[in-house]
């Protein structure tokens, strides 16, 4: 009898330890690192991962954060020659608090994906119907992070930071004017590099044109 006990001990027992060797994949947030080894933005969240004399070591921006965290309902898909943003439910019903700030701080980025989504993000969030109603209450949270994109020292940043300011004058006019002399001191600083000359002179054309005359 004490012999069948302890085999029958024995076998409970080998479950339990299965069970707790499987526990710690579980506390990957998700799969996608294991499976898809050459993008992982998990990787410039994990500190073993940074090397301390990188330019990247500083901490991820808020778009960076969220994302690796699954917090943007859009992805990218690639495709044979253009890669798109599938959203995961529709522009429209997205709340533009705090979405379309965070976007806008994902600008700033340097590294894929993160700089195709958040250029593209922003651009297709801005295109929904009703979008000034929505865009203008948050300018005065938009306006600096534009402007620490558009002061960025990374000329690709900067080109981004530009486009997503006329997107953004597209949609709200006359409501941007108020934060211009905000943003074109630093437009201005690069007017005098030849490669930013014409791009800068039909975008301040453009915020002339959708600002009106106050502009």
């Amino acid at each position: 009898g004490s012999n069948v006990l302890r085999m029958s001990s024995g076998i409970q027992i080998k479950p339990k330890t299965a069970i707790q060797k499987s526990k710690p994949p579980s506390l990957l947030c998700s799969p996608e690192p294991a499976t898809k080894p050459q993008p992982k933005p998990s990787d410039k969240l994990n500190p073993k991962t940074i090397d301390p004399f990188g330019a990247h070591s500083r901490p991820p921006s808020a778009f960076a954060a969220i994302y690796a965290k699954g917090g943007i309902p859009c992805r990218l898909m690639h495709g044979s020659v253009k890669h798109r943003l599938q959203w995961e439910c529709l522009p429209e019903t997205v709340p533009f608090d705090p979405l379309l700030v965070t976007l806008a701080e994902g600008l700033r980025e340097t590294k894929h994906p993160y700089t195709f989504v958040s250029k593209e993000g922003f651009k297709e969030l801005l295109m929904v119907e009703g979008a000034a109603e929505k865009a203008i209450p948050l300018l005065p949270r938009l306006v600096p992070v534009l402007k620490a994109a558009l002061a960025h020292s990374d000329d690709e940043v900067f080109l981004r930071g530009l486009d997503a300011l006329v997107q953004l004058s597209a949609v709200v006019g006359p409501a941007l004017n108020d934060h211009l002399k905000h943003l074109l001191t630093n437009v201005s600083r690069r007017l005098m590099d030849k490669k930013f000359r014409e791009k800068i002179t039909v975008a301040l054309q453009k915020l002339e044109q959708y600002g009106g005359k106050v502009s």
